[in-house]
């Protein structure tokens, strides 16, 4: 195996880590829910909200929504404090894994300040409505919307002659559900889901700065995707595609991408060692597969059930039956832009496979 796929492997191998660091993360905005339930409960059980004035509701609601605001901030500060420490390891540790497949190359570390530009001043690769957003509107635009969910909540209870105890309960939740049915889980929710998409994208912005930084060892960047049956559409599809250092999309492509991205070297400093390996989940189990091997090729040799459980049986049949190598059936299940195509669409494309798989 070559120098490139041994770095994949270190790639794959440290990406279990990352995830394990993004769940712990994640976990630090218990507390801060805590304080925005505390403040809830303080600002409005003991008061009749249905004899309140229209004029009043809305003083208490800006000074709730101030208060809110306020504890959100204060996570932002913490996690933007932890994504930079993050950044900074994770260059470092870029460079090291190129001087450990490289002999005789000084690898260049970036600046603190060069890394912390990438981080803050390269937008996400994510699609759709939050797709283009600068790390730290992405995080802001959440904790706006969690506060304004928060008030909306009241105001509509107010609106509908509810008690302030079941605008209370709403927004909290039921102990019998044990408060998953209210509106602090969703924050919860989504608080995970945008920490751990904000953690990714500063290890593969601190990580391309350092491949950057190295433009004679490293000339293009592969994307490697987790080899599972819950990596969505697009990850699958990109698994193993090369793009050059400047250009292309990065992780995290959609929020909650666990995807990485790994270093292709010049030629003449891939030189040829032991056969690397990239670690793997399928129906038995955890295990190691080939580390040039894509989704979809090792996705070809899972039992036909897993493959429906991954892709789904219509896909899972056209995959199987249709004739199509891995590659392709990769290309086709995305259009421009990274969108993932349809069934439909991917019939207009290729409809003798459509026919050979009998769909």
């Amino acid at each position: 195996m070559t120098a490139t796929a041994q770095l994949v492997e270190i790639t794959t191998r440290h990406q279990v880590y990352l995830e394990r660091l993004k769940a712990g993360e994640a976990n630090q905005f218990a507390s801060f829910l805590q304080q925005m339930d505390r403040s809830i409960r303080d600002r409005l059980l003991g008061q009749d909200l249905t004899e309140f004035t229209r004029a009043r509701l809305e003083r208490l609601l800006t000074s709730t929504e101030k208060q809110l605001q306020k504890i959100l901030d204060s996570y932002y500060d913490q996690l933007n404090g932890h994504l930079v420490d993050l950044a900074l390891y994770e260059s470092e540790f870029e460079a090291k894994a190129l001087d450990s497949v490289v002999a005789g190359f000084n690898t260049v570390v970036p600046t603190e300040n060069q890394i912390i530009a990438a981080v803050t001043t390269r937008p996400l690769s994510v699609r759709g409505a939050d797709g283009g957003k600068l790390l730290e509107p992405f995080i802001r635009d959440w904790t706006a919307t969690e506060v304004k969910r928060v008030s909306g909540a009241v105001r509509q209870g107010f609106y509908e002659g509810q008690t302030t105890t079941q605008i209370v309960q709403a927004i909290r939740g039921t102990r019998k559900a044990n408060y998953t049915d209210g509106i602090l889980n969703i924050t919860s929710r989504n608080a995970r889901a945008v920490t751990h998409t904000a953690v990714q994208h500063a290890a593969s912005q601190a990580r391309q700065m350092t491949w950057e930084r190295n433009p004679d060892l490293v000339q293009g960047v592969r994307w490697v995707s987790t080899l599972d049956s819950k990596t969505t559409q697009v990850c699958r599809s990109l698994d193993g595609r090369v793009y050059p250092v400047h250009k292309g999309p990065r992780p995290p492509i959609h929020v909650n991408c666990r995807s990485s991205t790994s270093p292709v070297l010049d030629p003449i400093f891939d030189a040829f060692d032991e056969g690397a390996t990239r670690a793997s989940v399928g129906p038995s189990g955890g295990g190691q597969v080939d580390a040039n091997q894509s989704y979809y090729e090792w996705l070809k040799k899972q039992p036909r059930a897993f493959v429906e459980t991954a892709i789904g049986k219509k896909r899972a049949k056209l995959f199987l039956d249709g004739g199509l190598t891995a590659e392709r059936f990769a290309e086709l299940n995305l259009g421009r832009n990274f969108a993932p195509l349809t069934l439909k669409e991917m019939e207009a494309l290729e409809p003798i496979a459509f026919i050979n798989a009998g769909i």
